[in-house]
């Protein structure tokens, strides 16, 4: 083994009513694939005592210059207002309302997780994210959500150029576009950190030898 973190964070990327739901107006319909293998990374990380971190895409202005590249800018205006924290909207696979930029009831944070709100595609542009996981005195990141070559993509790169040991959970990030994903991945893989199953990163928990988990990270 290359490594063993003692204290790595889990970071649930996007996983929003906005983002995952039926028929929601930035709707990644393979995200609702990844949410069995999302759960079971989070109960494990809760179970171990490690740190779980939520972030949440919220509409800003920030873009709108953008608006003629990226077209979904457009949908975080009136009438649509996608990823408008309080927007309350329906969906097509759940009863009732969700509040447009909230994360989904499958995956909802619990007392003690963080739950980080952003602007950028990267959660650690211009938030709090860097000073947190240092006075958490986290030594490694698991990141899993979507969009896997926008937010997912951003962030974990970011997590590389902060010295952090970065794992992308590769069942448990998703996008619309099959061929950006695998892009993603295999560029992550080659020349950023590892690229892992959530299989094979909750059998690299063990017991380290202070008698609490860590997480071992394979030799590339």
């Amino acid at each position: 083994m290359l490594a063993s973190l003692k204290n790595p964070a889990l970071m649930v990327v996007d996983m929003q009513n906005d983002f995952v739901r039926r028929h929601a107006p930035m709707e990644v319909a393979s995200a609702r694939e990844t949410i069995p293998s999302i759960g079971r990374l989070i109960a494990a990380f809760r179970g171990n005592g490690k740190p779980v971190v939520f972030t949440r895409y919220v509409a800003d202005p920030l873009y709108q210059a953008l608006a003629g590249k990226l077209t979904w800018i457009k949908l975080t205006d009136a009438p649509t207002h996608a990823c408008v924290p309080g927007f309350m909207r329906s969906y097509g696979d759940v009863e009732g309302l969700r509040d447009a930029a909230e994360v989904i009831d499958e995956l909802a944070p619990q007392n003690g997780d963080i739950v980080l709100d952003k602007i950028y595609f990267s959660a650690f542009h211009a938030t709090d994210l860097a000073k947190t996981l240092k006075l958490l005195a986290v030594d490694g990141l698991v990141f899993v959500g979507t969009v896997a070559e926008m937010c997912v993509e951003d962030s974990c790169r970011h997590a590389v150029h902060f010295g952090y040991p970065t794992i992308v959970v590769e069942d448990a990030v998703s996008s619309n576009h099959p061929p950006s994903r695998q892009a993603m991945l295999d560029a992550f893989a080659r020349n950023y950190g590892w690229v892992m199953t959530t299989d094979r990163v909750l059998d690299s928990f063990a017991v380290g030898q202070a008698g609490s988990q860590v997480l071992n990270l394979p030799q590339r």
